[in-house]
């Protein structure tokens, strides 16, 4: 039970800080500030069930893609830890990871983005980027079923999260203010730091074994 009740939190806390959903809020509202709230509503929604989508296929087909490719569990966690750690690295310097965030955003007022920027880049690559996909299959094909499980409920209420601070993003913008929003991030940046560091550790202490 006590283990459970860790995974959980693991994996709970692991998703909150590579999601960021409240400095990434900030992102949304300068993408979509030119539109009016159901408009925002309507593309934060989008964006969250097309990362969950994206994640439970990792999560259920994870061990599936491992027997495919033949990778092992120790190649996942080694090269996962290095992605979580290099986008926790860039947060706590307090700039958005290049690996999450692209370099070039869209403009607001281009009505070729107005609905496809839930999908790119909102979805993919903030939400559901390679560190996002990383830490779901390290904790959902490296466990039971019950872990799974777990793992995907996680990101489920992280989506739910997600999308309230999203449509409350002006909001907390305000609330919190520049210097609030970077302190998040850099503790954000701070756990998936030691997160990835942790996931690389095993990965390689796992890869003796099997040398």
């Amino acid at each position: 039970m006590d283990s459970l009740i860790g995974h959980t939190v693991s994996v709970f806390l692991a998703f909150f800080a590579v999601m960021n959903p409240i400095a990434n809020a900030a992102v949304f509202v300068g993408l979509t500030g030119d539109q009016d709230h159901g408009s925002r509503k309507a593309i934060a929604l989008k964006s969250v069930i097309t990362a969950f989508g994206i994640i439970l296929f990792f999560c259920v087909l994870g061990k599936t893609i491992f027997d495919l490719f033949g990778i092992t569990l120790p190649a996942l966690r080694i090269t996962g830890g290095v992605l979580i750690f290099l986008v926790g690295f860039h947060m706590l310097q307090g700039q958005p990871s290049k690996i999450h965030h692209p370099e070039k955003l869209p403009t607001q007022g281009d009505p070729t983005d107005d609905t496809n920027v839930a999908i790119s880049p909102l979805a993919i690559p903030i939400l559901a980027g390679p560190g996002t996909i990383a830490t779901a299959m390290n904790y959902s094909a490296t466990g039971s079923y019950v872990q799974s499980t777990i793992t995907i409920a996680a990101f489920s209420v992280l989506c739910v999260i997600t999308f309230l601070a999203f449509v409350s993003g002006e909001r907390l913008i305000q609330i919190l203010g520049k210097s609030g929003m970077d302190v998040v991030t850099r503790m954000m940046g701070l756990i998936l730091a030691v997160v990835g560091t942790q996931m690389l550790i095993k990965g390689i202490q796992a890869a003796g074994k099997l040398s």
